[in-house]
Parts: C-alpha cells; sequence; structure tokens
C-alpha cells in the first residue's frame, strides 16, 4: 500500500531565513505569508464577459494577491490593468477556512515576459471577501445549531425523567454527562488568554526532543528560531535520542545554515548515542539550559512567529507554575481520520482547557507546546524520571506526569493566543495506537491527580472527579443501553442516538462558529466514532495501563521496560 501523502499549505520561502526575528525593536516581515500553489484560475477582462481572456495556474498565492506563469500566447499586460479572476481554492492550500470558489477583481502589478509571470493584486483581501460572502453565514448556521441542539437537550431531559424508575443507572448517568459536556461549553466562554506585555520579556528556552524526524526537524528548529521574541532572550536546544535515520545530519546541517543569520551562540544540538526515552531527552535539555523558562516543543510540531511571546504572558502571575498553549492539526486535509482529529483538537483546546483555564487548574500541558518554570522542573525532575508503574519505568505520559507534579503546588494556565501546530496519524492503526497510549497515561496520571485535585477551587474539583468518571463508565452504560435494554426489555435505544446526534451538533456548531470551515462536520463523524471504536479501548486501557509501550514506536526505553515483572496486572 502506497505512504499517505500529507497534505498542508506550503509557505513559499522568504529570501531571508528568519524574517520574524525582531531586529531594531521590531520584526522584519512586512508583507503577510505566501503559500505555493498550483492551481487553475480563469482571468477575464471583467465580470460580465462569458468567455476568460485567458487561462493560467498559480505559483503562489497570499490573503491580497496572487502571481500566475503566464501564458506564452499572451500580450504583455500593462500594470494598473484591471482584470476579473475566477478559481477554486482546495482544500490545503491557504490556512483552513479559505477553501471556496472566488471570483475576485485584481489589479496588475507586473507583467514580466522574460519568466513569463503575472503578478496580480485582489481589490478585496481574501479576509474580507470571505467574512462578506462566506464566513458571516457560517456563524449564523453555527449559532442556530447551538440553540436548537441546547433546545432538544433540554427537552429529552425533562421527557426522560420516567427513566429514572425504569432505568436509574441509564437515566442518572444521562443527565451527569449532559451537565457536564454543557457546562465545558458555558464555562469557556468566561476564558480569556492574558494580554500580551510589551515589557515582559523572561528568558527562555525551547527543548525540542528529537527521535527519527528527517522529514520535519529542519522545520521544527526553524519555527523555533524565527520568533518574534528576543534574540539575546531565546535559547534552542534540539535533543537527539539515538535516531536511526538522518534527524542529526538534518539538523547540523540546517544549524550551520541558521548560525549565519543568528546573532551569539543560542542553537545547540545535543545527541544521544543510545536511544534513552523522551524523559531522559528532556531533562537533558533543562539541565543545558540557562534561562527562567522551559518550553517544550515535539520535533513534528510548529510554532507561530508570535507562539513563545504569547506562552509566557500568564507568568506574570507569581502562583502559575507552567502553561500550555494551543495546538492545531497541521495535516488535517489528509483524509477523514486527521479531519476528525482537527476538529476534536481544537474543540479539545478552546472549550475543555479553556474551561479548566477559568480555574487555572489545566490538567495536561500537552507535548507540543508546553512552558514551565525552570526552577520547579528541576525541583521535581529526579521524582519525574524515575516514575514508575507497577516496577516498570512510565516512558510514556510524561505531558500529564509532569503537569501533575506542578499542579499538585502551583496553579496551571492556558494561553489560547500561543499556537503550534503539529503532525497528527493520518493512518487507522497509528491512530488507535496513540489513542490506547494516551487512555492509558490519562487514567494512570488522573489517579494521581485525584489525590490532590479536592484541594483546588470547588467546582473545579467537582469537574475534574466527573470528567473521571464519565468516561469509565461509558462503556458499561452503553452496552446496557445498545444490549441490555432492547434485549430484555425491547426498547429500542432511539434516545441514546438522540442524544449522540445532538452532542454531535454541539461540537460541529461550536466549531462553524469559531472556525468557519466546511470541516465542522467531521466533529458529529467523530462523536460517532467515538462510541463505535474509540470508547471500547477505554476497558483494555484500564486492565492494561501498567504498560509502557509507545505503541506507535518502540525506543529502547520501551524493550527495557516491555517483560512484565513479577506481580504485574497483564
Amino acid at each position: 500500500m502506497p505512504e499517505q501523502k500529507e497534505i498542508y499549505p506550503e509557505a513559499k520561502a522568504d529570501r531571508r531565513l528568519f524574517p520574524n526575528i525582531p531586529r531594531e525593536g521590531k520584526s522584519r516581515r512586512q508583507k503577510g505569508e505566501r503559500y505555493l500553489s498550483e492551481m487553475p484560475i480563469d482571468i477575464f477582462r471583467n465580470s460580465e464577459d462569458p468567455l476568460p481572456l485567458f487561462s493560467a495556474f498559480s505559483l503562489d498565492i497570499s490573503y491580497s494577491g496572487v502571481l500566475v506563469s503566464l501564458p506564452r500566447y499572451v500580450e504583455p499586460l500593462i500594470p494598473g490593468n484591471r482584470l476579473f479572476l475566477r478559481f477554486d481554492l482546495p482544500p490545503g492550500l491557504l490556512p483552513e477556512g479559505y477553501e471556496s470558489r472566488v471570483s475576485v477583481a485584481a489589479k496588475v502589478i507586473r507583467c514580466d515576459c522574460v519568466r513569463w509571470e503575472l503578478a496580480l493584486n485582489f481589490a478585496e483581501n481574501l479576509d474580507n471577501l470571505m467574512s462578506r460572502r462566506r464566513w458571516r453565514w457560517f456563524e449564523w448556521l453555527g449559532v442556530s445549531l447551538i440553540g436548537l441542539t441546547l433546545m432538544i437537550i433540554v427537552f429529552m431531559r425533562m421527557d426522560n425523567v420516567f427513566y429514572f424508575l425504569f432505568d436509574v443507572p441509564v437515566f442518572l448517568y444521562g443527565i451527569c454527562t449532559s451537565a457536564y459536556l454543557v457546562s465545558r461549553f458555558l464555562i469557556a466562554l468566561f476564558f480569556t488568554s492574558v494580554e500580551i506585555d510589551p515589557e515582559w520579556l523572561p528568558t527562555v528556552t525551547i527543548v525540542i526532543p528529537c527521535f527519527n524526524e528527517e522529514e520535519f526537524i529542519t522545520r521544527t528548529m526553524r519555527c523555533a528560531i524565527d520568533q518574534n521574541y528576543p534574540e539575546d532572550k531565546l535559547q534552542i536546544i534540539l535533543v537527539d535520542d539515538g535516531s536511526t535515520d538522518k534527524s542529526v545530519e538534518r539538523a547540523r546541517e540546517f544549524a550551520v545554515k541558521a548560525r549565519t543569520q543568528m546573532t551569539g551562540d543560542r542553537l545547540q544540538i545535543i545527541v544521544h548515542p543510545k536511544n534513552r526515552g523522551k524523559r531522559e531527552v528532556l531533562a537533558t535539555g533543562v539541565l543545558a539550559a540557562t534561562s527562567d523558562l522551559m518550553v517544550f516543543v515535539d520535533s513534528d510540531s510548529f510554532l507561530e512567529t508570535e507562539a513563545i511571546r504569547q506562552v509566557v504572558q500568564p507568568f506574570r502571575n507569581p502562583k502559575i507554575g507552567a502553561v500550555c498553549g494551543r495546538c492545531d492539526v497541521e495535516n488535517k486535509w489528509t483524509n477523514y481520520i486527521t479531519k476528525m482529529q482537527a476538529v476534536r483538537y481544537y474543540i479539545a483546546f478552546h472549550i475543555f482547557k479553556g474551561a479548566e483555564a477559568v480555574f487555572d487548574a489545566v490538567t495536561c500541558l500537552s507535548g507540543p507546546l508546553a512552558c514551565y518554570r525552570r526552577d520547579l522542573v528541576l525541583k521535581n525532575l529526579d521524582a519525574w524520571l524515575q516514575q514508575k508503574f507497577f516496577g516498570m519505568p512510565a516512558t510514556f505520559g510524561d505531558d500529564r506526569s509532569l503537569t501533575n507534579f506542578i499542579l499538585a503546588e502551583y496553579q496551571v494556565g492556558y494561553q489560547h493566543e500561543s499556537i503550534c501546530t503539529t503532525i497528527v496519524p493520518s493512518t487507522m492503526r497509528q491512530f488507535l495506537k496513540q489513542q490506547m497510549r494516551w487512555k492509558r497515561s490519562w487514567f494512570r496520571e488522573s489517579l494521581r491527580a485525584a489525590c490532590f485535585m479536592w484541594r483546588t477551587e470547588p467546582f473545579s474539583a467537582l469537574s475534574f472527579y466527573a470528567g473521571l468518571f464519565i468516561p469509565i463508565l461509558a462503556p458499561f452504560i452503553v452496552l446496557r443501553s445498545l444490549v441490555y435494554i432492547p434485549l430484555v426489555h425491547g426498547d429500542y435505544p432511539i434516545t441514546f442516538f438522540l442524544g449522540l446526534i445532538m452532542m454531535g451538533m454541539l461540537v460541529s456548531a461550536t466549531y462553524l462558529i469559531l472556525r468557519r470551515s466546511a470541516m465542522w462536520i467531521y466533529g458529529g463523524l467523530f462523536c460517532f466514532f467515538y462510541v463505535g471504536v474509540l470508547l471500547w479501548q477505554m476497558p483494555i486501557a484500564l486492565v492494561t495501563f501498567w504498560k509502557s509501550n509507545w505503541g506507535t514506536r518502540a525506543t529502547a526505553a520501551d524493550v527495557g521496560s516491555s517483560t512484565p515483572k513479577p506481580g504485574a496486572v497483564s
């Protein structure tokens, strides 16, 4: 079977390797991002013409204009001439939300008859065009769907009161689940990111753990360096964990090029001769760092230009010990698996982490972008590295585990405007293995957090314990609703499926409002996929939570911990 081709926007390379590094107090980049493209464009004299003047292919496109390959038979066009363009923006060419049919007037900026290129400026920026013709209708549709969904949910809960006597467990579970999920959406409305203070510029070290990432590692490094943050305040450390591909070679080649355009020696590459596991890699970076704050960035994740400036802002509050940034899916357009994950990621961060952040009690700082006070990491470093389950080293769940060490004594926040994107699994096999690993680490670390979360704000604690028991009980409730009750009582689970549809509508409608994207429909699809597939991983995870292998890749640390110890649950 051929390897899955990942689909994501490809930014056109700038002649400067790091155009966003501030020089003399400001970023050097003056124009918006341009993206490589190869799409057909019909070019007309005016909007009334039935036939195009000529057709061409684009070379690159931005929100304000497009560069096209000029056919040789076309007579030179004079700069300033007005034309009219029609083209389809395919998914994955520009960031999410822009994929649609476009009709827009444009002005000739340059006609190069040597390179046979035609540069055109749109009469109306694509943002304004989309907002006027497309996005506002998406927003109205989303608001209408949310209103309809909430009305139906309330009606369902009132209409099914008789189930309290007929089936108490299912009724109580339905009430608790509906209240918990709806409360997440409502509480998230009160979340706001911390505003930027231009004078708040603590020293930061970005640690990038790497294992066999030759395809993406140079892009990850470039994004980490190319931040709108003072050069003398930002250090980058890449730690390779015994990669067997060309990751180190690619990283070193990039480092040579990077040092010609950086001031100071603030980029380090450290190589472990043998694979030692992600925690050891991160620890190496922490010990080599010299900054006040540590930022962990996965080797297949890409920071946006303002990510570091944004993620440090909550640390103005001395009670904050760690902060999570937002992670979006980079390869969301690849197939239905990545599209479902795109919706799930956004809702998980914007709604669920947003709701937790209202109480400064975020329970997991995700690996793609997490920031910690270095002194707190050093304080807990030995306990984190030596953490074991049933006598075996914990080789995954490092993000939840470290979050727990911090959350037990400090507040943990979320900065929605600190953004990175990440490559997610695009095959079912990879995805299911990743989800099993996540469920095991979620259960392990949730049990740890349960020992101290009662000390947090009461509503936050109640939400945490509800969020712990609802997923654990879900498989048993679903079996009772879909199997036991129909077979024993002859009552078909119409209400169950209607409730599932309503929850899918709530997720999809929220995504539609916030992202204004045609991908919103995959939120409903994910809800059904979760109940039909992912939900049944939970019982397996509960009885095998002691296992330490990654599943998606086998490292030396995994091999060393793969043999069950005496007394381990199997």
